[in-house]
């Protein structure tokens, strides 16, 4: 379960409790990943950054990011906009309330991944993770990972936690 290489390292919180945790996958890849080689020399084959009107090739410095309001026509973002738009990364899951598992349907689970806890978090850990399977509760939380908001249940799954 944890030789995998840890996706995002943070804490579980709610109320006054902070427990440390690093987050795994908890399913892989089945998917080959292909590289584009150059069979002559068998060195990697990179993209140009093409004008699709024109067919000229673009230098990075002449390349914006933009929002297409209609057919052709765009608004302009800046590096700076766009890093303002994004969701602030605590590094925390935060639980803000706790349910019963039977309230969430399957479906909406998406992608599950492995919590492991700090080895100086080890007993608060222990310690959720038995109140939750005593209680048949999940803390519904909310998590930013990868520039992303999700909201995530926390649930006990045999001797570990599932997010």
């Amino acid at each position: 379960m944890t030789t995998r290489r840890a996706i995002w390292t943070g804490a579980i919180s709610f109320g006054l409790v902070n427990i440390p945790v690093s987050l795994h996958t908890a399913t892989g890849e089945t998917g080959l990943d292909f590289d584009w080689l150059d069979k002559r020399t068998m060195d990697l084959v990179g993209y140009k950054r093409i004008n699709k009107r024109t067919g000229q090739e673009i230098e990075t410095d002449n390349i914006v990011k933009g929002i297409a309001y209609e057919k052709g026509k765009y608004v302009v973002i800046s590096e700076e906009e766009i890093k303002q738009a994004l969701p602030r990364s605590t590094q925390t899951i935060e639980i803000e309330s706790f349910v019963s598992a039977s309230e969430i349907p399957l479906g909406y689970y998406e992608r599950p991944y492995y919590l492991v806890p700090a080895q100086t978090a080890v007993k608060a850990f222990t310690l959720l993770r038995e109140a939750l399977i005593g209680t048949n509760r999940v803390g519904l939380s909310r998590v930013v990972i990868h520039s992303k908001q999700h909201l995530a249940a926390v649930l006990p799954e045999g001797p570990v936690l599932v997010l």
